[in-house]
C-alpha cells in the first residue's frame, strides 16, 4: 500500500505487525504486485485498474451493484473542523470517493445458439430452463451482451438434438434472452444466414421489438459496420464487431445482409472515431475456430491491432472452448470466452500435433466476463465461471472447479505456473429420445413474408 494508506489505517486499526505490510509509491503499487505474486494490495477506489482483482470482503465488493458501504470494513470516514466555520461553507467536498450513480456493469458472454440440443431441452423443460442457475446474476448487469449465431424463423421446425448443424430458432425462444435482460446482441456469427435472408431480416426486427440493440451484422454492409453506441450512468461505451472466420462466411455487402467482414484498416478508423467522441470501444471478433486454450499466433496479432487502435476490451466470440487472456498496453484481451447458451458437452482430445500441450479444456467450461466502468473509465473485470449441464444449462462452478479452472487459465495466460485443468467426466450419450417424433417437412420463408 501507499504510505498515505498505511498512515490512515494505522490511525484506526493500530500499527501492523512487523514485516506484513510493504509500502511503495502509489503509481508503482500495481507493477510491484504483479512482479511479486502472490500479492495483495489496499488502494483507494479511485485508483482501481483492471489489472487489480477486487476482492470481496465480508460479502461486499465496491464494484458490484448490490454493494452496501455500511457493511464494508475497508473504509475511512473523514471530517473537517475550522476555527472559522464560515470557511467550511466554501468547500465542495464529495460525500464519498464512490458514487453509485456513476457505475456501469457490463456482462459479456460467449457463443449462443438456441438450436438442436438446447432447443430440445427448452421444449421439454421450459424456455427459461437454460437460465435457471445464472439468471439472477445476469439480471444484475446494466448491459448484458450475447453473441447469437443463428436466426429466428416463424416456421422453424421442431428441434432435433441429434442434428449437428444449426439452422434456425423458434421465435418464442427470444423470451429466454428477454428474461435475463439482454440489451446487446452481437451478429458476427457464421450461421446467421443458414435459414436464408428472410429469416435474418425477420430476426433483426424481432430484436428491435424486444428492445435489444445489435451490432456486427445488419441489412447491408454499412449497417453491419456501424458501431453500437450506448450511454449508461454517464459512461459511454461503443461495441464494434467483425467476422474473420474461415470462408465461406455470410458476409454483408453494399446490397445484401450479413456479418461485418474484418477490414483492419476500417476497424482501426472506426475505433479512432468513437474514441474521439468520448466512447470506450469494446471490439469483438468472430475468429477462426481453434480448440487449444493457447491462441494461434496470428490471432494475437489481429486482436492486438484492435488494442493498438484504442479498444479498451477485445473479446473473442468464436470460441467453443475458452482461450487464454492477456493485458496488452492497458487493454484486456480475452481471446475466447467459450460457449454460453449452447449444447456442446464434449471434451476435446489431446492435440496429436503437439504432444507437449497439456490436456485441453472441455466445451462445458464457460467464462462470463463482468466488466465495470466508472465515471467514464474502465476500472475492473470480474471473471465469472460456469459449467454447462444437460446440454443447455450453465451453472456456477463449484469452489474446487473454479479454483482448478482459473489456475489453469492463468497458467495458459503466463500469469502462473501451468497446471492443466482436469476435464469433466465425459457424457457418453446425448439424452434419451423416447418420445421424439420425426421432423416435419421444412419449408423456408417465402419471399415477401411480412416481418414482425
Amino acid at each position: 500500500m501507499a504510505e498515505s494508506t498505511l498512515a490512515a489505517f494505522t490511525a484506526i486499526w493500530g500499527a501492523p505487525a512487523d514485516g506484513v505490510v510493504r509500502t511503495a509509491p502509489a503509481d508503482q503499487l500495481l507493477d510491484n504486485a504483479w512482479k511479486n505474486l502472490p500479492s495483495w494490495g489496499i488502494v483507494p477506489f479511485e485508483s482501481l485498474d483492471p489489472k487489480w482483482k477486487v476482492l470481496t470482503v465480508d460479502g461486499q465488493s465496491p464494484i458490484r451493484k448490490d454493494f452496501d458501504p455500511t457493511k464494508y470494513p475497508l473504509q475511512i470516514n473523514f471530517a473537517l473542523q475550522s476555527s472559522q466555520p464560515s470557511n467550511l461553507q466554501t468547500l465542495k467536498l464529495p460525500q464519498s470517493n464512490r458514487d453509485a450513480s456513476k457505475l456501469t456493469t457490463l456482462i459479456m458472454t460467449g457463443t449462443t445458439s438456441l438450436v438442436n440440443g438446447i432447443a430440445y431441452q427448452m421444449e421439454v423443460k421450459g424456455i427459461d430452463y437454460p437460465a435457471r442457475d445464472i439468471g439472477d446474476m445476469l439480471r444484475q448487469a446494466d448491459i448484458l451482451h450475447v453473441s447469437n449465431k443463428t436466426s429466428f424463423a416463424p416456421n422453424c421446425p421442431p428441434p432435433n438434438p441429434a442434428e449437428r448443424w444449426p439452422r434456425c430458432s423458434d421465435p418464442k425462444y427470444i423470451q429466454l434472452l428477454a428474461d435475463v435482460g439482454v440489451k446487446v446482441v452481437e451478429l458476427t456469427g457464421p450461421h446467421i444466414l443458414d435459414d436464408g435472408v428472410g429469416s435474418f431480416l425477420y430476426t433483426l426486427n424481432l430484436y428491435k421489438q424486444n428492445n435489444m440493440q445489435t451490432y456486427g451484422g445488419g441489412a447491408n454492409l454499412a449497417e453491419a459496420r456501424q458501431a453500437l453506441l450506448i450511454e449508461n450512468h454517464g459512461n459511454k461505451i461503443a461495441f464494434i464487431g467483425c467476422n474473420a472466420g474461415e470462408p465461406p462466411q455470410p458476409l454483408a455487402t453494399d446490397f445484401s445482409p450479413g456479418v461485418n467482414p474484418c477490414d483492419y484498416a476500417q476497424l482501426a478508423a472506426e475505433i479512432g472515431q468513437v474514441r474521439a467522441q468520448g466512447y470506450l470501444p469494446i471490439v469483438t471478433f468472430q475468429y477462426k475456430e481453434g480448440y487449444s486454450p493457447q491462441v494461434m499466433p496470428w490471432q494475437s496479432v489481429d486482436f492486438r491491432k484492435a488494442a493498438d487502435a484504442g479498444a479498451v476490451i477485445v473479446s473473442g466470440s468464436q470460441a467453443h472452448a475458452p482461450l487464454q487472456m492477456e493485458f496488452y498496453k492497458g487493454t484486456f484481451i480475452h481471446y475466447g470466452l467459450g460457449n454460453f447458451f449452447y449444447d456442446q458437452m464434449g471434451n476435446q482430445p489431446p492435440d496429436p500435433t503437439n504432444p507437449n500441450l497439456p490436456p485441453q479444456p472441455a466445451q462445458r467450461y464457460e467464462f462470463i466476463d463482468r466488466h465495470v466502468f466508472y465515471d467514464g473509465k474502465y476500472i475492473s473485470t470480474e471473471l465469472l465461471t460456469a459449467m454447462l449441464e444437460d446440454y443447455a444449462r450453465p451453472r456456477p462452478m463449484t469452489t474446487d472447479e473454479r479454483a482448478a479452472f482459473l489456475t489453469a487459465y492463468f497458467g495458459y495466460s503466463g500469469w502462473l505456473p501451468l497446471i492443466p485443468t482436469p476435464a469433466p467426466e465425459q457424457t457418453p450419450t446425448l439424452y434419451p429420445l423416447l418420445d421424439f417424433k420425426p421432423l416435419p417437412t421444412y419449408t423456408p420463408i417465402p419471399k415477401g413474408t411480412p416481418t414482425p
